[in-house]
């Protein structure tokens, strides 16, 4: 069915817009993975790049995990990160992206014997050269891997903390349930007595009750996913009049079963709640869908309007962690520039 509101890549793609929500290990396509183990004499269980496309059908956030961390394996070292990181940023600037905040997993690095510095080294890299040929801004946060234990987040705190001035905030992701936020509750403490922000997934998989446990004792700046707040009122009345915002990953929640599909996404709902939404990738490389992808697919298949585009583009840039002032040149732009029909 055409959508009543039809809004042209055009369009979209000429939004000033921020990723805030991107885990660039799964940014790692199928032909770079194979790539790579061959570089490194890897062994990989699917004999071809169709074989493991195909693999890529999850029914849960877990059966992801499960092969998202198997492709882990390939990146070895400074050269592997920063190549991963120039493909991404090259679909980035692609689709109007002007600034991102970066998650990666050092624990998944640390314990395959990965040294953190080749893991910055790399990622900066390539940020650093896309910022000078393009002013692409970024920020990186380290997640901690909420499977594993609160003592091992501290201890990848403490390991993080000498590359204290190339990261603004600290993260946590992987497998949601089982695992709330309080588990972690002495790690984001001293991380923000080291003047780190934090945020943190909760409400993907997860219920609400996590999102309580991430603001009232992680006491993030943002909600990584958030969607299960729908069914708590009172907790979406605070996430409205706080504007704390969330880091919605469309096509993400669709590809793991999180909404049967595009159209039964709650993210309109959300918005129109007042919420502080902001569409994002997450895994593209697994999830079918890099951020312009997942900004076409929702105003597609929820008939949002020019203005509900215009808004949760803003709401990206809003929600960085850039600077007022860097805020302020792209904030600018809804005001005073049009955008191509």
């Amino acid at each position: 069915m055409t959508p009543a509101n039809p809004i042209s890549l055009n369009f979209l793609r000429a939004l000033p817009k921020a990723e805030l929500h991107l885990h660039i290990e799964g940014t790692l396509e199928p032909e770079m993975l194979f790539d790579l183990a061959h570089k490194h004499a890897i062994t990989l269980p699917y004999p071809d790049v169709a074989s493991l496309r195909s693999a890529y059908q999850f029914g849960n956030l877990q059966a992801f995990l499960d092969v998202y961390y198997q492709g882990v394996q390939v990146l070895r070292d400074a050269d592997d990160f920063c190549q991963l990181t120039q493909a991404y940023l090259k679909h980035a600037r692609a689709d109007g992206v002007v600034h991102v905040e970066l998650f990666f997993d050092p624990q998944s690095h640390l314990e395959r014997g990965i040294a953190l510095v080749a893991v910055f080294d790399g990622l900066t890299r390539a940020l650093d050269e896309a910022q000078r040929e393009s002013g692409l801004s970024y920020r990186l946060i380290p997640c901690f891997l909420r499977h594993l234990s609160a003592d091992a987040a501290m201890q990848t705190l403490e390991a993080l903390l000498p590359f204290r001035d190339r990261f603004v905030a600290v993260g946590l992701d992987s497998s949601e349930n089982g695992h709330p936020p309080s588990k972690f509750t002495a790690v984001f403490e001293r991380a923000r007595a080291e003047g780190l922000l934090t945020v943190a997934h909760a409400g993907e998989e997860g219920p609400a009750s996590y999102i309580w446990e991430a603001l009232d004792l992680l006491h993030v700046a943002r909600i990584d996913h958030g969607v299960n707040c729908e069914s708590d009122t009172a907790l979406c009345q605070r996430l409205a009049e706080s504007r704390i915002p969330l880091t919605v990953c469309p096509l993400s929640n669709v590809k793991l079963g999180v909404f049967p599909n595009m159209a039964a996404h709650n993210l309109k709902r959300l918005l129109n709640k007042g919420l502080n939404i902001t569409l994002n990738a997450d895994d593209p490389a697994y999830f079918g869908g890099y951020l312009l992808d997942n900004y076409a697919a929702a105003q597609r298949e929820l008939n949002l309007s020019r203005n509900e585009m215009i808004q949760l583009a803003r709401n990206s840039i809003e929600a960085s962690f850039l600077s007022d002032a860097d805020k302020q040149p792209w904030l600018r732009k809804f005001d005073l520039e049009g955008f191509p029909d």
